[in-house]
């Protein structure tokens, strides 16, 4: 079954050539792309759907969320506002509220966010564990998330649960609970912060999570300066989320890390991968942070990804329409680098941004031929409206790895 989708006013590929063409067409065919160009040259299909002026782009990737937890953070959200700092502590109160909830609410509760996301034209995300903090109740959330999320990371080092000792705890991160959820999870994360772990401690974890053949990622620096981005680039980590507070020599590090990569080409990418930053700017908003500085590590050459962080207790949104527009309007950001963040950079985070017909796993965060087919048709003529109209939701339709979801 094959659908044209034609009469597109700015299509936005965010491919290896960073093509933006007007008056365009798609071919889907299944899963995957199939065609691209434009709509006076499209072939025939099954199907045809008139975007009727409209823009198209990828759908987002939101690379950073916490997706499995239940119970409410109003009141320290409030007093937040209110003036009070945030710690890393209020974790604690989501922790107990998640283990006392069953399987059966903790999914449906997922699915009800995951579905809320993919209204508004997410259609590739990752979650993690981190609100378990037990071996059960991180086994249970690891294979929870598996399946709701189209990635997930284990983040059994989230926090140290209060009366349990630092290194016991971080013994139990590195042994029995990693073993406990290794078959559900690819990626592994810890949050390197004060009030969290230690530069030590998370070392220990990322060597234990790399030796499990894990792929690797971290919080880091966003309460202050801190060894998350220099350990991050040490051991060859995907991302490091959150950079609000960045040094010279952490911006120098991150941009050094991809030192060999080639780019892009038309069939994926190639050299050695870096480490992403990612952004959250609906939790430094939250958390009244300064904002990531997006557009010094653009200018540095390091890759940016921006993601929504949605979690109970500093970032309770699921809106990467949200990030991008405040990319734009506070973080200095073009329209095309926010959106190019949020759906290729989120990718990159994940690698994820390669893959075609001939190896079976195909890229998402791109629009080009082979690419699954992951398209958020906004109801405005172009992806500039996304920040020229705040709080506007334009999200007109949805296709995710083919299907129309919305």
């Amino acid at each position: 079954m094959s659908t044209l989708i034609t009469n597109i006013a700015e299509l936005m590929t965010q491919d290896a050539e960073h093509r933006v063409l007007k008056d365009a067409a798609v071919v889907i065919e299944g899963e995957r792309i199939s065609w691209i160009g434009p709509a006076s040259a499209a072939p025939a299909a099954d199907d045809a759907v008139d975007a009727g002026g409209r823009a198209l782009l990828p759908g987002w990737v939101d690379s950073h969320t916490h997706l499995i937890f239940a119970g409410d953070r109003t009141a320290e959200f409030e007093a937040r506002m209110a003036g009070q700092s945030y710690s890393a502590g209020g974790i604690a109160v989501t922790t107990g509220a998640t283990r006392g909830t069953s399987d059966f609410d903790l999914t449906r509760l997922a699915l009800g966010r995951v579905a809320e996301a993919v209204s508004q034209g997410t259609t590739y995300l990752e979650t993690k564990t981190g609100y378990g903090l037990d071996v059960e109740n991180e086994a249970r959330s690891a294979r929870i998330a598996s399946t709701v999320a189209d990635e997930v990371t284990y983040l059994g080092a989230h926090l140290v649960p209060a009366g349990a000792d630092a290194e016991e705890y971080t013994d139990l991160v590195c042994g029995p609970m990693l073993a406990a959820v290794r078959p559900y999870v690819r990626w592994a994360d810890v949050f390197c912060e004060q009030g969290a772990f230690t530069e030590d401690q998370s070392r220990r974890v990322l060597q234990a999570c790399k030796d499990a053949g894990l792929g690797l990622r971290v919080h880091g620096n966003q309460l202050g300066e801190g060894p998350g981005v220099q350990l991050s680039v040490e051991f060859g980590a995907a991302s490091v989320d959150h950079v609000n507070y960045l040094s010279a020599a952490d911006i120098d590090a991150l941009a050094g890390s991809w030192a060999a990569w080639q780019g892009t080409d038309a069939d994926g990418a190639t050299g050695t991968r870096g480490t992403v930053a990612t952004c959250l700017p609906a939790c430094d908003l939250s958390t009244r942070q300064p904002l990531a500085p997006g557009r010094e590590l653009l200018d540095a050459g390091v890759p940016v990804a921006l993601a929504s962080n949605c979690n109970p207790g500093t970032s309770y949104t699921s809106s990467m329409a949200f990030c991008v527009t405040t990319a734009v309007l506070q973080m200095r950001l073009s329209v095309h680098e926010a959106v190019r963040a949020a759906t290729y950079g989120g990718a990159l985070a994940l690698h994820r941004e390669v893959g075609n017909d001939a190896d079976g796993e195909r890229a998402v965060g791109s629009l080009a031929v082979g690419h699954r087919a992951d398209l958020h048709m906004l109801n405005a003529p172009s992806a500039t409206h996304l920040a020229y109209r705040p709080g506007i939701p334009l999200t007109h339709a949805v296709w995710r790895a083919g299907v129309r979801a919305r």
